[in-house]
């Protein structure tokens, strides 16, 4: 039987680490933005490829995760954890203007 090196975790877990974001919930924040495959790709630093691969919930490293995480919350995604309704995503870009508009 095949076992996954350490390093690699799947996305349908939900679990990267202490990271939370899954499958579902990137699907979600490319919906938010609009974004095909290819530019949600551009947008966090990854190939397509490896957008289908994260929405597929196909193994991914745990650093590309926290990498398209983090730019997700830089374009304006807030990603909600668990709290007894599942968990999910925001839109927080008009709050993330205002912050950066006011000193």
């Amino acid at each position: 039987m095949y076992r996954l090196p350490d390093d690699f975790l799947y996305v349908k877990q939900n679990m990267y680490r202490g990271q939370k974001m899954n499958d579902a919930q990137f699907r979600s924040a490319r919906a938010i933005l609009k974004l095909g495959v290819r530019e949600m790709g551009e947008l966090v630093g990854v190939s397509h490829f490896t957008v289908g691969r994260i929405e597929a919930g196909e193994p991914v490293k745990p650093a590309t995760i926290e990498k398209v995480r983090l730019a997700l919350e830089a374009a304006g995604i807030e990603f909600i954890p668990e709290n007894g309704g599942g968990p999910g995503v925001r839109d927080n870009r008009k709050a993330l203007s205002r912050q950066r508009v006011e000193p």
